[in-house]
């Protein structure tokens, strides 16, 4: 789904790839034991190692290898048995080293691919071109005084992965998609939490724009964008910015640009550097990496079932569609929460109370699903008495209301406030008889072809019984006196 930009010389394509860097859930970080965990006084989460006291030497942290290979299967990439780290050379303050410990010619894992789903309905396969692991640097602040900046190192040395997709998107929209998907399968596979308030998933986004089906332009950089939404702001703002440089005849140039979501542009960082700026070279302290089969094949057999997997055996056994299965399979949490309220039970009708009544008032009152005052067998509860007719579909909107406020189970609730459904064909019978008794006028009208009457009948049989009669048998039954 191609989104075109509308120049005055024609139309033009947008040309984007993203390189996401994940930080890996760990209890310490990639080359030494100090904790890796969010929030802490600054500088209290520093080794040596991190610090680059002299003589120190990085250890590899075997779990943050065993992720990276878990995150690798869960992107159907392949796992190189052959990995080298190397030196990537830069000199800024919060990188004690003056290089940082990456991988280049050789990462820990290639080619692969991931499925996203786009706004009309279709599906649109993107290439993974690669993984490789990577410490995080420190982090600057700039604000803590108006003439010094301070360095906080907690974050130095934290394992990242670098998730590398090839330039197959077409516009915000599938860029959007993109790194919601990847940030689902990182959450379903627990290698990454995908915070990226907390900056524990940052996108870097290369874009370019061309005349349609032309050979790729110039790319320009946008650096650590920490949000979806300032993902497609900042595409939406650097895709006309470089239309109109072309469309001006002026060039792009290649370069590194940070967004800035307060003016909602993008402006010049640095020049964009090459590989061969950065002087890479294999790590001196540190042996290559290899990886056995066995190894691969254990952690595969450790993979949950993925939201792709897990999307089409909602559409197949459950019958939804994919609008549906899409909103369930976001979170594990959820699509669990789903299944053990649909266990048994009329899965559609299920699907609709999760996602229409559970999750509007969760998220109105910003609750994650573990926390839901509704458990999901007390939502099935609920179902249940909706399905053997003991309430009706409107009054299980109250009742569900009442479970939300109060935690009580929907049986409980109904026969405390003698909500159960009337059934009965007989009483039902003698309201409607009440109730034309007293419409006179209007059953003459409606005879005399005022369909639009028949609802006020309805509606005054349900209000003399307080909502509580069966809607299908006061249908029934008015009907077949009225005519």
């Amino acid at each position: 789904m191609a989104q075109l930009i509308k120049g005055e010389t024609g139309d033009w394509e947008i040309v984007i790839g993203m390189e996401v860097h994940a930080q890996i859930i760990a209890q310490s970080k990639l080359f030494s034991g100090a904790s890796c965990q969010f929030g802490a006084a600054p500088n209290s989460q520093v080794s040596t190692v991190d610090a680059a006291m002299p003589g120190m030497l990085p250890v590899l942290n075997g779990h943050c290898v065993a992720q990276a290979v878990r995150t690798g299967l869960g992107l159907n990439a392949k796992i190189n048995h052959y990995s080298v780290f190397e030196r990537k050379n830069y000199f800024y303050p919060d990188l004690p080293q003056g290089y940082q410990i990456s991988q280049f010619l050789h990462p820990i894992v290639g080619e692969g691919k991931i499925e996203i789903d786009l706004p009309d309905g279709t599906v649109k396969e993107i290439g993974i071109t690669r993984l490789h692991l990577e410490q995080d640097a420190g982090k600057s602040l700039h604000d803590q005084h108006p003439r010094k900046s301070y360095v906080d190192l907690n974050r130095s040395g934290c394992a990242l992965m670098e998730i590398v997709s090839e330039p197959d998107l077409r516009g915000p929209e599938e860029a959007a998609a993109y790194l919601a998907k990847l940030r689902m399968i990182l959450r379903y596979l627990e290698t990454c939490d995908g915070n990226m308030e907390e900056g524990s998933m940052r996108a870097d986004v290369n874009i370019s724009v061309r005349r349609p089906g032309a050979p790729y332009g110039t790319r320009c950089e946008i650096k650590n964008v920490n949000s979806v939404k300032a993902v497609q702001a900042a595409i939406e703002y650097e895709s006309r910015r470089q239309v109109d440089l072309i469309e001006d005849g002026k060039t792009i140039t290649q370069e590194t640009r940070l967004w800035d979501p307060n003016k909602g542009e993008t402006r010049s960082m640095r020049s964009k550097e090459e590989a061969h700026d950065y002087r890479y070279f294999p790590d001196p302290d540190l042996l290559p990496l290899e990886i056995d089969d066995a190894m691969i094949d254990k952690i595969r057999d450790s993979l949950p079932e993925l939201p792709d997997q897990k999307k089409h055996r909602f559409m197949e056994t459950y019958g939804l569609g994919l609008y549906d299965a899409g909103v369930l399979i976001t979170e594990r949490a959820r699509a669990d929460y789903f299944e053990t309220t649909a266990n048994d039970r009329d899965p559609k009708m299920a699907a609709n109370w999760v996602i229409n009544e559970l999750l509007g008032i969760l998220n109105k009152n910003a609750i994650a699903i573990t926390d839901s005052p509704i458990s999901a067998a007390k939502l099935g509860g609920l179902i249940d008495l909706i399905a053997d007719n003991t309430i009706s579909g409107k009054i299980a909107k109250d009742v569900f209301a009442e479970m939300y406020e109060t935690g009580k189970d929907a049986a409980a609730i109904v026969d405390e406030k003698g909500l159960k459904q009337v059934t009965d064909t007989g009483a039902i019978e003698k309201i409607i008889d009440e109730v034309l008794a007293e419409n006179p006028d209007n059953v003459a009208a409606y005879k005399g072809g005022k369909d639009k009457l028949f609802g006020f009948f309805v509606g005054q049989v349900m209000k003399k019984t307080q909502g509580k009669a069966n809607p299908a048998a006061v249908n029934d039954i008015l009907k077949a006196k009225l005519d």
